[in-house]
This record gives C-alpha cells, structure tokens and sequence, in this order.
C-alpha cells in the first residue's frame, strides 16, 4: 500500500489540481496496480468505508471500474442509478444527495448529464465527492487514467506531443487531458474540423489543424475521440464517410507511417468511423490497457479522498 500524504476531500475537476498532484496520483496508481496481480486482488485500505456510485448517465467502464476499485480497497458499494432511485419520480438531486448522506456515506462518486453537478452536490453534502463525468465539463478520473498509460508506455510525460482527434466540442474527455497534458508540460495539437471545436479554444494552451496527416507526423500519441451523435443536435459535417476520409484513422493512413504512435480511446469506439476495424485491433493492447489502469487510478483516487485522516 502506498504511503500517503493529506489526501484531497474531493476530485470535481482537473483544472483544480496542480503538478505534483497529477503526478502523486499516478504515483500511487503505480502501487495499486500491483495489487491486481495477486491471487487476492484486495487490500484493507478503505475497511469500513461506505462508498455510493450516483450514476445519472449511461456508463459501464467507468462505474465497473468505480465499483471494482472500491472493492479492491475492502470498502463497501452501494449502486445508485436513475432509474432505480426516487429520482425518476422527480426528487431533486439535493434531496438524493442528503439522502444518501444520511446513511452514513463516506464519499459519492457521481456521474451526471449536467455539468457542474458533483461542484453543487458538495454545497449539500458533507461526505466527499468525485466526479465521474458531468455534462460537456470534465471527466478527471479519464483524463487521469490517460496520463498513467501514457507514462507507463512511454516511460515520460515532460515533452510529449500529444494530438487529440475529433468532437472536441462536446467531449468532456478532451477537456479534462487538455488541462492535465497541460500541467505536466506536454504538448497538445487538436485535430478536428471547425465545427467540432469549441469558440476559443487556443486560450487553453493547444495548437488546432484541420490535417490529421500533419497531426500522424507530429505525434508521439494519438488520442481518438468518438463523434458524439447524442450530444449533436445538428450537422456538424457533412456525413460520417466524409469525416472518416478527413479524420479517421483508416487503414492506409496507419500502414503508410513509418513511426507509429501510441494510439488511444476513451471507448467506446466506432470502428469504421475514427478508427478501421483492423487498426483497431491491432492497437486494442493500449486501449484494455486503458481500462485496466482505471482501476489502478480510482483506487488511488478513492485513497487519496479517504485513506487516513486529513489534517
């Protein structure tokens, strides 16, 4: 079990960490990892804890992840989603949210179609907050998971190009690893066209293009991003084939490169769209790798909002 300093009450945001943080955090995934190699994947770190997934949207990797992380620590799960709670008969999420908190709820793990969401539940709760995705804002425990892969697979943050492909506009995902990458000081191209960014988005600190073939020449790590047709409310483009042709990463574009990327998605993927179903799995080792490193990094997460006492 990794050593811990005073830990943070609440994860809501990316933006709100720093550095050393963002390091600290992969630092401690780094150690849990190793717990899920055992023949007993479990250690006592978070005994006694009562741990709540609020699930307000659609999600399988991320509250499975949630759910195995916390277990994996010794604590106790309660599943909550809308459909099986009183909030699909109209109670408010305050409401929900005090609720839980009466039962003696160590920390609330929320996932939300309303960005801002987990920030207003800790005005309402006394217990900790995670935020597992909210709206259009972030989605920090990704964005974390993100930076552990690439570490882990590259051996280094510091300098590392990183170009992010597609619906930028509407991905909480990009927003999250754009102020992560950030932070520990790689480089960020986005690579979509204009109608799938958002106004302004140089003020974050990334350089965009319209030329996913400059973006393959640049990089040392492509992240792939699905076209969220939920969240588009209109054309945005003009067919998918089109977008495939411009910024997909197909088959010849792949075999044609002499220094091949570290290839990523958040999932779930579109073959065929971002990705031809044969690049895909070819490169699908990093992409379960992904999802194996959730784990690793919400039990860090979970141990950094729970473990011991904070001063």
């Amino acid at each position: 079990m990794p050593g811990r300093a005073d830990g943070h009450k609440h994860l809501l945001s990316i933006a709100e960490l720093e550095a050393a943080d963002i390091i600290g955090l992969l630092d401690s995934a780094r150690s849990f990892a190793e717990v899920s190699t055992r023949p007993v994947k479990k250690v006592p770190a978070l005994r006694g804890r009562t741990i709540v997934n609020l699930f307000l949207e659609a999600s399988t990797r991320t509250r499975m992840s949630f759910e195995l992380a916390a277990k994996r620590l010794s604590a106790d799960v309660m599943n909550f989603s809308t459909s099986t709670s009183s909030l699909s008969k109209g109670e408010s999420l305050k409401d929900t949210g005090k609720t839980i908190v009466a039962m003696g709820v160590d920390a609330v793990v929320i996932r939300c179609p309303s960005a801002g969401a987990p920030q207003m539940l800790t005005e309402w709760v006394d217990c900790s907050v995670i935020n597992a995705g909210d709206g259009m804002h972030e989605h920090p425990t990704q964005a974390l998971l993100d930076l552990f892969t690439m570490r882990e697979r590259l051996g280094r943050l510091e300098g590392l190009k990183v170009a992010i492909v597609g619906d930028i506009d509407h991905s909480r995902v990009a927003r999250s690893n754009i102020h992560a990458l950030n932070k520990v000081g790689a480089e960020v191209l986005l690579v979509a066209p204009r109608s799938l960014l958002p106004e302004k988005i140089e003020q974050m600190g990334v350089t965009v293009t319209g030329s996913l073939d400059e973006a393959l020449t640049w990089c040392d790590v492509l992240y792939l991003l699905r076209i969220q047709m939920e969240r588009v409310n209109e054309s945005r483009f003009p067919s998918l084939r089109e977008y495939t042709l411009q910024y997909g990463l197909t088959q010849t574009r792949w075999s044609r490169l002499e220094r091949k990327p570290l290839v990523m998605h958040p999932g779930p993927m579109n073959r065929g769209v971002e990705i031809a179903s044969g690049v895909a799995d070819e490169v699908e080792s990093v992409i379960t790798g992904q999802v194996s490193a959730g784990v690793a990094v919400r039990m860090a997460v979970l141990y950094d909002v729970l473990g011991g006492s904070r001063g």
